[in-house]
């Protein structure tokens, strides 16, 4: 599950649409990483902007000069989470010797993000009814470049000639979240506590399983 790297993006204010200094764009990213605790632990109706406020310890008014509501920094929140889980899958997958070991690497970077970040999953399945749109936007993205390494790892025959890569993306997509939601969010060990990494083992079936689906036809490991 991994896609390109994405180059450095400039941080705007989403009110005025400029290019934040280095003290804004510390503050925004405090209201950010305040706003994914708030919309964790108590959802998108329940949660507040005063709440956020008061979780990044900044003035209310303070918040006001990044994003112009509760939506705006919930699919703000959305977008960062995206570009993040990315960034982790494209950083564990560098150096992989072939697409199956890409795909391998590349799924253990995303449950290692979202082992860090269980916020995702909540944040992004309430964007369904909070933005739509945003949902989507996330989910493209990650298939975008999904659908791209797939297609140069066809060219290269690393993978079935015959495999649709569109298709491919978007079920091995939905694997990962599945995976990632049966034996990260749901798990717990004996004390009540979530796992902090997956199961090796379940890691090894389920890149046995994603080999199987992708190796040419009578290629062995």
């Amino acid at each position: 599950m991994t896609t390109p790297a994405d180059s450095a993006p400039v941080s705007l204010s989403t009110v005025t649409g400029r290019p934040l200094t280095k003290r804004g764009e510390a503050t925004r990213r405090r209201l950010l990483e305040a706003a994914e605790d708030v919309f964790a632990e108590l959802g998108y109706h329940d949660a507040s902007i005063v709440k956020i406020t008061e979780r990044a310890h900044v003035a209310l008014g303070t918040f006001y000069l990044y994003f112009d509501s509760k939506q705006a920094i919930f699919e703000a929140l959305v977008i960062d989470l995206n570009s993040r889980v990315r960034h982790s899958m494209s950083e564990a997958m560098a150096g992989a010797r072939d697409r199956i070991e890409a795909e391998r690497l590349g799924f253990e970077g995303f449950f290692e993000f979202t082992a860090a970040h269980p916020a995702l999953y909540r944040v992004v399945r309430e964007a369904e009814f909070v933005s739509p749109a945003t949902l989507r936007l996330h989910y493209e993205r990650i298939v975008d470049g999904y659908r791209a390494g797939l297609a140069a790892a066809q060219q290269q025959g690393e993978i079935a000639d015959d495999l649709d890569v569109e298709i491919a993306a978007w079920a091995l997509m939905g694997a990962g979240e599945l995976i990632g939601m049966r034996y990260l969010l749901w798990e717990r060990d004996a004390a009540g506590r979530p796992p902090q990494h997956i199961d090796p083992a379940v890691l090894d079936g389920m890149s046995a399983f994603i080999a199987r689906a992708l190796r040419p036809a009578g290629k062995e490991d």
